[in-house]
C-alpha cells in the first residue's frame, strides 16, 4: 500500500506543484477534477474514433470530438453536431444537416466534408465498429451530409452518437496521439501508461464546461482506492470488493449500469463439424434443463453474496432500455424448477446428480482469467445448481480458446450497450450459418423480427419489433421461449467521490467501468472551496 501512494504522489506533482498554469488551490477546486479509471480504459490505438474511441467495450460519446447526435439521460436521440436529419422511405439514405459555427482547435471549419470522411474512413479502416451497413458517405455542400447505405439500418442514429469527428486536412495515421477536434476539451497532456490531462475547449460551439480541467489517472483498483485514502483523486472508480471501506471526506457514488453478466446455454445437440471444434452440448440443449435454471437460480443471493450488494438482477441483455421486453422477466421458484426437471425425465442418481437417458446432468461455466467477479459468479452459480441436481464446474480459460469452447459450453460474459444492436449480434443467426455468433442458436422467426426492425425507418416504432424479438406471445427468447442465454446480474459502477464535487445524474452505464462516467463532467462542479 506504502507504495501504492508514493506512486500516486509522484504522478499528481507531474501535473499539480510542477504545473505553471495553475494559480492556487482554490481555483483548483473550482475548475478542475482528478479522476481514477481503470489501466484498461487507456486507448491503445490513441484518441482515434477510427480506431475504437468513443466505442467498443467502453462505449461513450467522445469528450475531444463532436459527434453528429447524442443519447439523453432517457436514452433518447438528441443533437451535437447535427441540427436536423431525416431518412428516406426505404431507409437507403440518411441525410444530415450540421451547425455553422463549430470549428476545430486548429481554427479550422468543420464542414460536411469533414463529416464525410471521418465516415468513410471508419468503413475503410475500423476494425472495433460494423460499418458494413455504410456505403459511402457524401458532402453535399458545406453543411449537408449523405449517407448512403448498402441496407437499411434503423439503428443508424446511435451509431452517429459515438462516432467522433475528425479533421480532413489535418488527419494522419498517428492522429490519435494528437487528436484536433471541435469538442467540449481537447487534449493537453498523454503521459501514456500513467495519465491524460483534457481542457475546456475554449472555442467549442455549446455550453463552456463548468469543469475546466479533467485529469485521468490509470490505475489498478488497489492504487485507485488508496488514491482516495491519500486524497489525491477526486473521483476513485472502485468495485463491490472495496465499497464498504470507510474514507474520511469521501462517499460511495453508485451508478445504475446495463452492465451485465450472464450466461449462453447452446440449444442444439452436441456435434464436431470439419474444424474440430465442438458445437452443441447434449445437456443444455434440452430446454427443460435452461428454463428450470433460469427460475432456479437466486439471483438476489448473487447480488448479496458476491457484489455485496451493488447490482440488480438481470433478465435480459437490454433491461431498462426502451426495447426491452417485460416478458423477460421470472420470478424465484426452486421447487417449480424442480418440478420442470422431474417431468422431463432428470431423475436424481445416489450422489444428487441428475440424468436422463444416460446422460448426466453435467456441464462447465467458464470464466476468463484476471476476473475476480466473474469467477465468484462462475462459483455462485454452481453452488445454486447443487440445488437443481445439475452439476456446473467452474473452469478458468483463456480469451484465445474462450471463444470457440463457448460453442459447447456456458459461459460467463459481459455485454450493455445504448444499441438494439446488442441484441442482435448475440441472437441473430447474421445469415451466414444457422448458428448465432456466440453460442449455437437458431430461430428464423426471431431473426426475421430482428430483420424487420432494422429496416424501420422510424427508430421508435422499432422498438416494438426488437420486443416481439424477444416474446412475440408464441416465441422467442424469453423464459416462455426458447431461452438461450440466461442473465444473472447488472453490476453497479461504484466510484468514491470527494465531498463537495456535485456530479449530476448519469445515464444508464454500459459494459466498461471507464470512460461513461465522464460523459456530463462538463456539468460536475464543486460546492466548496479549500484556501
Amino acid at each position: 500500500m506504502k507504495k501504492s501512494i508514493l506512486y500516486i504522489f509522484f504522478i499528481v506533482m507531474l501535473f499539480t506543484g510542477c504545473n505553471s498554469n495553475i494559480k492556487n488551490k482554490t481555483e483548483i477546486q473550482k475548475t478542475s477534477v482528478v479522476v481514477t479509471m481503470p489501466i484498461t480504459s487507456e486507448p491503445e490505438a490513441g484518441f482515434n474514433p477510427v480506431y475504437g474511441w468513443g466505442a467498443g467495450e467502453h462505449t461513450h460519446e467522445p469528450l475531444i470530438q463532436s459527434t453528429l447526435l447524442t443519447t439523453t439521460n432517457d436514452l433518447e436521440i438528441g443533437y451535437d453536431l447535427a441540427t436536423n436529419y431525416t431518412v428516406s422511405e426505404d431507409g437507403m439514405t440518411w441525410t444530415v444537416i450540421i451547425r455553422e459555427d463549430a470549428f476545430f482547435t486548429d481554427g479550422e471549419k468543420v464542414t460536411a466534408e469533414d463529416v464525410a470522411f471521418t465516415y468513410n474512413t471508419c468503413k475503410e479502416n475500423s476494425s472495433v465498429n460494423d460499418f458494413t451497413m455504410l456505403d459511402y458517405a457524401e458532402a453535399v455542400d458545406d453543411t449537408t451530409v449523405v449517407f448512403h447505405m448498402t441496407r437499411p439500418f434503423s439503428v443508424w442514429p446511435y451509431t452517429m452518437a459515438l462516432v467522433g469527428i475528425v479533421p480532413e486536412h489535418s488527419y494522419t495515421p498517428s492522429y490519435g496521439q494528437a487528436p484536433i477536434g471541435s469538442g467540449k476539451y481537447m487534449l493537453k497532456q498523454w503521459d501514456k501508461g500513467q495519465q491524460v490531462i483534457l481542457e475546456s475547449n475554449p472555442n467549442y460551439y455549446g455550453t463552456k464546461p463548468k469543469m475546466q480541467q479533467v485529469t485521468i489517472l490509470f490505475m489498478e483498483e488497489e492504487t485507485s482506492l488508496a488514491a482516495a485514502q491519500a486524497e489525491q483523486a477526486d473521483v476513485s472508480y472502485t468495485s463491490a470488493t472495496y465499497a464498504d471501506v470507510e474514507i474520511p471526506q469521501y462517499h460511495l457514488f453508485s451508478v445504475v449500469s446495463l452492465d451485465n453478466r450472464g450466461m449462453n446455454f447452446p440449444t442444439q445437440p452436441s456435434e464436431t463439424k470439419e474444424n474440430g471444434i465442438v458445437y452443441g452440448n447434449d445437456v443444455t440443449s434440452d430446454i427443460a434443463i435452461r428454463r428450470a435454471i433460469n427460475i432456479g437460480i437466486d439471483r438476489a443471493a448473487i447480488i448479496e453474496n458476491v457484489l455485496n450488494g451493488y447490482g440488480s438482477p438481470a433478465y435480459s441483455i437490454c433491461d431498462n432500455m426502451p426495447w426491452y421486453q417485460s416478458a423477460s422477466q421470472v420470478e424465484y421458484d426452486l421447487e417449480q424448477a424442480k418440478t420442470i426437471l422431474q417431468k422431463a425425465g432428470w431423475i436424481e442418481a445416489e450422489d444428487g446428480i441428475r440424468s436422463k437417458n444416460g446422460i448426466r446432468a453435467s456441464f462447465s461455466i467458464l470464466y476468463p482469467p484476471s476476473d475476480t467477479i466473474r469467477q465468484a459468479i462462475a462459483e455462485a452459480f454452481s453452488n445454486e445448481m447443487k440445488n437443481l441436481g445439475i452439476e456446473a464446474i467452474p473452469e478458468c480459460v483463456s480469451w484465445d480458446i474462450a471463444y470457440d469452447l463457448a460453442q459447447s459450453q456456458p459461459m460467463i460474459w459481459g455485454w450493455g450497450a445504448h444499441t438494439p444492436m446488442e441484441l442482435y449480434n448475440i441472437y441473430h443467426s447474421q445469415n451466414s450459418t444457422e448458428n448465432a455468433r456466440y453460442s449455437p442458436y437458431y430461430n428464423k422467426t426471431v431473426d426475421t423480427y430482428m430483420d424487420e426492425a432494422l429496416k424501420s425507418t422510424d427508430i421508435e416504432k422499432s422498438y416494438e419489433l426488437w420486443q416481439k424479438a424477444q416474446w412475440d406471445g408464441t416465441t422467442g427468447i424469453t423464459q416462455q421461449g426458447d431461452i438461450p442465454w440466461i442473465w444473472i446480474c447488472n453490476i453497479d459502477h461504484l466510484y468514491f467521490v470527494k465531498e463537495g464535487l456535485s456530479i449530476p445524474e448519469q445515464k444508464i452505464h454500459p459494459h466498461g467501468h471507464g470512460w461513461s462516467l465522464l460523459n456530463n463532467v462538463d456539468l460536475w462542479q464543486w460546492s466548496i472551496t479549500e484556501n
